[in-house]
């Protein structure tokens, strides 16, 4: 049986991850990928404790977490799309059109 600390230390790792991500990327798909490390490791987060607590509402709720991220990555992706047939670029410093 695997210790809940293990847990923790895997989704700090994915946390810390995907926070770096986000801070020094400029590649939109690239940031968009951090995010999803950054809520995959709040799931895990939920699952663990979920399981050490015998509850399994944190299990519930990280469906819903994973429903978000789905959406979030479509509704991402869609915008880069958009973006990327008016530009030919997807880095984040360019994207001033969305600014007017």
């Amino acid at each position: 049986m695997i210790p809940t600390s293990h847990y923790l230390f895997l989704s700090l790792a994915l946390f810390t991850i995907g926070v770096i991500g986000v801070l020094t990327r400029r590649n939109v798909i690239i940031i968009l990928m951090s995010i999803e490390l950054i809520l995959n490791a709040v799931n895990i987060n939920l699952v663990a404790f979920s399981r050490m607590f015998g509850n399994v509402n944190g299990q519930i709720f990280a469906i819903f977490v994973i429903t978000d991220a789905a959406a979030e990555a479509a509704v991402g992706l869609g915008i880069i799309i958009a973006f990327f047939r008016n530009r030919p670029t997807v880095l984040a410093d360019e994207m001033d059109i969305l600014k007017w």
